[in-house]
C-alpha cells in the first residue's frame, strides 16, 4: 500500500514526501484508514513504528475536510511527557508544511506567560501534557469545548505515571460529541481497558505488535562483565568502532548517568548527559547538539526512553540493563526507526543478570551473546546460572539476661 491509496490530500502527500517517507508503516496503514472513517480508535504498536505520523495524519486530513475558522481548538493531543509532547508538535509542522493550520504545545518547563499568550490567538491544534493544561484550564485560559478530535498517545504511560484522572478531568471539558483515538506501546493490563472503554467509544482495536515485540530493524547482542572497568573498557571498543556513528547510553541512575559522561570525556570521546534534573531549555540544547552531531555519545536516564524521535541513532547501549521489559523495548526503540537498522548493545554484569533473565522472558526469546577478542569475560553465563546456591545463613540470636519474674498484682478485695 502506498500513501496515495490512503486517499491523503496532495498537500499532505507533498508533505509525505518531503520527509522521505516511502510507504506506510503497518500501524499507519490501519489507523489511518480507520481515523479517516471518523471511527474511535484503540491502537497499540511497538515503539519506532511510525505511531505518531500514524495519528497525525488523519488529524490533517480531518481539519482539511473541514476547514471552518475557529477561534478554539479542534484537535486535542495529550501526550504523557513534555519531550513527547514536544515530539509531536515537531511531526504536526512537518507534515503540515503545507497546510498552514496554527499548533502549539503546552508543557511544564516553560515560561507560563508565552504559553498563554499562543492560547488568545486562533489556534487549530494543541498538543499538550495533562497536567499543565489541567492547570491552565481550571484558571479559565482555555476552552475545550470546540474540541472535536481526541488523541491521546502512549495512554500506557500515561496511566504509569498516574495522570489517568487529569485526562477524565479533561474528557468532561469537552461537552459535545468527538472522534477519540487512543495510542499505547501495549493494549495488555485491565487499567488500560477500563481507560480506553472511559474514553472511547465501541472503538476499531489494531494491534499490530504484540506488547513483548520490538521493531524488527533493531539487532539486539549482549556482553559479559566481569566489573566496572570491564564494562567501561568494553563500551570504549564499541564507541570507536567505525560503525558507530551516534550512540545513546542508558544508566539507571542520575548519578551513575553523570559518572559515566565524566569519564567518557576523560577518554576524549565526544558526549554530553541528559537526565530529568535539567531545565527544558537545557534538554532541548543538550538533544539538538546531539541530533546535529555535534556530540557523538549522549548518557541519559530513562527520561529520553521515550519521546525522543531522533533518526541516525546507530547504537543504543544498555551500560545498565532496566528493571522492567517494556523499559528494554523502549530504550532499544530509540535506533532502528523510519525503516532504518540500529543495534541494541546490553552491557551486562555478573549482577545484572536477572534483570538480563527477566527481559529476554519479556521478548521470548533469547539475546545473543557476543565478545571482542582481548575483552572476554572471565565467566560464562551457563557457569554462573549452575553454581550451587550459597545457603542462606541463619541469623544468631544472642541470649538474652532472664526476664525479671513479674510480680503478681495483688487483688484488692
Amino acid at each position: 500500500m502506498t500513501f496515495e491509496e490512503l486517499d491523503l490530500d496532495p498537500k499532505l502527500l507533498s508533505a509525505i514526501e518531503q520527509q522521505h517517507f516511502h510507504k506506510p508503516t503497518p500501524i499507519q496503514q490501519q489507523a489511518i484508514v480507520e481515523m479517516l472513517l471518523s471511527k474511535d480508535v484503540l491502537a497499540g504498536a511497538a515503539t519506532g513504528t511510525g505511531k505518531t505520523a500514524a495519528f497525525v495524519l488523519p488529524a490533517l486530513q480531518f481539519l482539511l475536510d473541514d476547514p471552518r475558522p475557529s477561534s478554539q481548538v479542534r484537535v486535542l493531543i495529550l501526550a504523557p511527557t513534555r519531550e513527547l509532547a514536544i515530539q509531536i508538535h515537531k511531526v504536526i509542522k512537518q507534515l503540515g508544511s503545507y497546510c498552514h493550520f496554527e499548533s502549539n504545545v503546552i508543557t511544564g518547563g516553560f515560561a507560563a506567560d508565552k504559553q498563554l499568550a499562543a492560547l488568545q490567538t486562533q489556534l487549530d491544534i494543541l498538543v499538550a501534557t495533562p497536567g499543565r493544561l489541567l492547570n491552565i484550564m481550571s484558571k479559565e485560559y482555555i476552552d475545550l469545548s470546540n474540541v472535536e478530535l481526541l488523541i491521546i498517545d502512549e495512554a500506557d504511560r500515561m496511566l504509569d505515571m498516574g495522570q489517568g484522572p487529569d485526562v477524565s478531568a479533561l474528557i468532561e471539558a469537552i461537552p459535545g460529541d468527538f472522534q477519540a483515538a487512543c495510542f499505547s506501546a501495549t493494549l495488555a493490563g485491565s487499567g488500560l481497558a477500563k481507560f480506553a472503554e472511559e474514553v472511547l467509544d465501541n472503538p476499531t482495536v489494531i494491534q499490530v505488535d504484540a506488547a513483548n515485540q520490538q521493531s524488527q530493524q533493531v539487532q539486539q547482542l549482549a556482553y559479559l562483565a566481569n566489573d566496572k572497568e570491564h564494562k567501561q573498557a568494553l563500551l570504549k571498543v564499541i564507541l570507536n568502532d567505525e560503525t558507530c556513528q551516534s550512540a545513546l547510553v542508558f544508566c539507571n541512575k542520575k548519578e551513575r548517568a553523570i559518572e559515566l559522561n565524566d569519564w567518557l570525556q576523560t577518554q576524549a570521546i565526544s558526549s554530553t548527559v541528559l537526565h530529568g534534573d535539567f531545565i527544558q531549555a537545557k534538554r532541548m540544547e543538550k538533544t539538538q547538539k546531539f541530533t546535529q552531531g555535534k556530540v557523538k555519545v549522549m548518557v541519559a536516564t530513562d527520561v529520553a526512553a521515550r519521546g525522543l524521535d531522533m533518526l541516525n541513532i546507530t547504537h543504543v547501549i544498555n551500560y545498565d540493563i532496566p528493571f522492567r521489559g517494556d523499559t528494554y523495548i523502549h530504550r532499544i526503540g530509540r535506533t532502528g526507526r523510519a525503516q532504518q537498522v540500529g543495534i541494541a548493545i546490553n552491557l551486562v554484569e555478573r549482577h545484572d543478570i536477572r534483570n538480563f533473565q527477566r527481559i529476554e522472558y519479556h521478548l521470548q526469546h533469547k539475546i545473543p551473546l557476543a565478545k571482542i577478542a582481548g575483552l572476554e569475560a572471565n565467566y560464562s553465563l551457563k557457569d554462573y546460572l549452575s553454581r550451587p546456591k550459597k545457603p542462606k545463613s541463619k541469623k544468631k540470636i544472642k541470649k538474652s539476661a532472664k526476664p525479671k519474674s513479674r510480680q503478681k498484682r495483688k487483688s484488692s478485695k
